[in-house]
């Protein structure tokens, strides 16, 4: 049993905008000790793979300062190599975002998401994509604003939230310590309308029953609506 917050309770969620003087759209995103700094930069240009077209493109990149865990660890740019960990995770945020965007609408044009995470408890891929979907928006609409988009490409809202089961209890939200004992964790990638863009579970002992697994999924329609209301809160506010 949770001593802090109810099985079905977020941690305290704060999302603090224009965190980044200069990007086109930031957000300084906390999930209880977890922080993670999202910017959205625009560049006029597109990947190569894109060129002769008028489609745009949403990418992102993820990395983890070097204290942002109990204990140091080394920058990948010092390696020379990013983890796979660090690619899986940045490919989930670009896909994540690129499912609420029309890229045609966006023009050649290409926005990058910079996830940093300045500090991890549990739960900082979740954080990183509701944080990027708040950074997106805040930028597009600068883009409306003053023009240089006459038709809004962000067709929808993004969140992500993980639950699992820890104890045989299921929980919402897990930080760190809960994660690293759950028998099964999930992070689910989801609109607040209901729609599953992605879900990542795992079973870390013993296979668990799909009832079980949709207990997962009623916690997470109540994180990812709360999380969406905030998401809007802070929108409005830039």
């Amino acid at each position: 049993m949770r001593e802090d917050r109810q099985v079905d309770a977020l941690r305290p969620v704060t999302i603090d905008i224009n965190f980044n003087r200069y990007a086109e759209g930031s957000a300084l995103i906390s999930f209880g000790h977890t922080r993670v700094l999202c910017t959205a930069s625009i560049e006029e240009r597109q990947p190569p793979f894109l060129r002769g077209t008028d489609k745009g493109w949403v990418t992102a990149e993820y990395g983890m300062l070097p204290r942002a865990t109990h204990t140091r660890g080394g920058r990948e740019a010092a390696r020379g190599k990013q983890t796979g960990r660090t690619v899986e995770i940045q490919r989930l945020i670009g896909r994540s975002l690129r499912a609420v965007v029309e890229l045609d609408t966006l023009g050649p044009r290409s926005i990058s998401l910079d996830c940093d995470v300045l500090q991890a408890d549990g739960g900082t891929r979740t954080a990183a994509i509701t944080g990027s979907w708040v950074a997106l928006r805040i930028a597009i609409n600068k883009l409306l604003a003053d023009g240089t988009l006459e038709h809004d490409p962000v067709i929808g809202q993004v969140a992500a939230v993980s639950c699992g089961f820890v104890d045989g209890e299921a929980l919402l939200d897990l930080q760190y310590s809960e994660d690293s004992e759950a028998e099964m964790d999930a992070n689910f990638v989801m609109t607040p309308d209901g729609g599953v863009v992605e879900v990542q579970a795992t079973a870390e002992d013993k296979p668990l029953h799909w009832n079980q697994f949709m207990q997962l999924k009623m916690l997470a329609d109540k994180g990812i609506s709360a999380l969406a209301a905030l998401q809007n809160k802070a929108v409005v506010s830039a």
